[in-house]
């Protein structure tokens, strides 16, 4: 059993122990008062009185089979004013023929089309801004051709938010379930980056939202002068926009399950880590502050562990050791279960101490192997 005796030098046993306390009260910090806001946060019964005119703005490319499964679902959202703008940006399939099919049975409809153009760039960050410029209403509501919203009461849930000065709502969008680990896998990481980056939002550390489900105003927009600071990089329209934004305007998120926006998640591990390297191509550009948060958990996590492992071993403060560590998980299983309960993954909930580790050994290596993979361009 204490096969690492003669491993560890008796004199930084304490050291180990000394380190130990502190990860341990990491740990402790993000689970009690980062994270708990979002476990026990009480999502309201009934809905603000706000019915502003609102546009939808989708950026697509190539993408006529997602538009004509899912544009139908947010064409015929319960709401009384909005306009739903589609900038088909250099698409060379049928997306153009489908949309104008679509535009004639629906006046909530509105095409923008961008022609294939050698010189235009590609990524996200034109086609919204084009279609910023385009909306008619002030009140606009982002999302993605391959996204499906949970209810049809999507746009008067996410729109009831702008009120009370609030400019920018931050909403989640988890992935579809389906079978085998690496959706199980690529569900945790979402619903792990959603609990995050709304427990962060709550504790007034808000750094990023998603695309897919993101609201603001037309005014939040053009106070940042849009994406421009950031405009070289294909990434950023929803993390490094929102750390900008959020300095000048007010904000606030909305996780009702109505509100929901889910995806297909990637079938392969490649196609994931393709995707996964174009988001961290902004990492780099974060506040250190906003790096040390996001980069402390799992590195102490990990530390924990290995202190912990290193102790008992040595037979150092077992009794101790032991019941901090249970302390710890019961407490990380009942914040952290909760907090994945409110983003609808009940399955994920039930195994959260394995996730959690196992997510903290992955992510780290996930960054380094997608950071040298080749990023998509949209």
């Amino acid at each position: 059993m204490n096969f690492l005796h003669q491993y560890i030098n008796p004199n930084i046993e304490p050291l180990f122990f000394g380190v130990y306390l502190i990860t341990l009260s990491i740990q402790l910090y993000f689970i009690i008062i980062i994270q708990r806001k979002l476990a026990f946060l009480k999502l309201p019964k009934k809905n603000g009185q706000i019915r502003v005119p609102v546009s939808i703005i989708i950026a697509a490319r190539n993408e006529s089979d997602k538009l004509f499964r899912n544009l139908p679902k947010i064409l015929t959202q319960k709401y009384d004013v909005f306009e739903v703008i589609v900038v088909n940006h250099q698409s060379i399939d049928n997306s153009k023929d489908i949309l104008e099919a679509f535009s004639k049975q629906n006046e909530h409809l509105k095409i923008v089309e961008l022609a294939e153009d050698k010189h235009l760039r590609t990524g996200k960050k034109l086609p919204l801004t084009i279609g910023v410029k385009a909306a008619k209403y002030e009140h606009l509501i982002f999302t993605d051709a391959d996204c499906t919203p949970n209810s049809d009461r999507w746009i008067e849930k996410i729109s009831a938010k702008f009120h009370g000065g609030k400019e920018i709502v931050l909403g989640y969008g988890p992935m579809l379930q389906s079978a085998g680990l690496l959706n199980k896998l690529i569900r945790f990481d979402t619903a792990w980056i959603g609990i995050n980056y709304l427990s962060m939002a709550l504790n007034n550390q808000p750094y990023m939202g998603v695309g897919r489900n993101l609201a603001y105003t037309k005014s939040a927009f053009f106070s940042v002068d849009g994406f421009k600071s950031h405009y070289s990089i294909s990434s950023g329209d929803d993390d490094l926009f929102i750390q900008e934004a959020v300095k000048k305007n007010g904000y606030t998120i909305e996780i009702s399950p109505d509100t929901f926006m889910y995806s297909p998640a990637k079938k392969t591990m490649n196609d994931w880590f393709k995707q996964k390297s174009r988001h961290y191509q902004t990492t780099h550009r974060y506040p250190f502050i906003k790096k040390l948060l996001l980069a402390i958990y799992p590195i102490s996590l990990v530390l924990t562990w290995i202190c912990f492992v290193s102790l008992v071993q040595v037979a150092f403060q077992e009794l101790y050791l032991t019941i901090s560590m249970l302390i710890l998980y019961a407490l990380k299983w009942w914040i952290g279960a909760r907090c994945l309960i409110k983003l609808e993954e009940k399955k994920l909930a039930l195994y959260f101490p394995f996730w959690d580790l196992f997510y903290a050994i992955f992510v780290p290596l996930l960054f380094l192997i997608a950071k040298n993979k080749k990023s998509t361009t949209w």
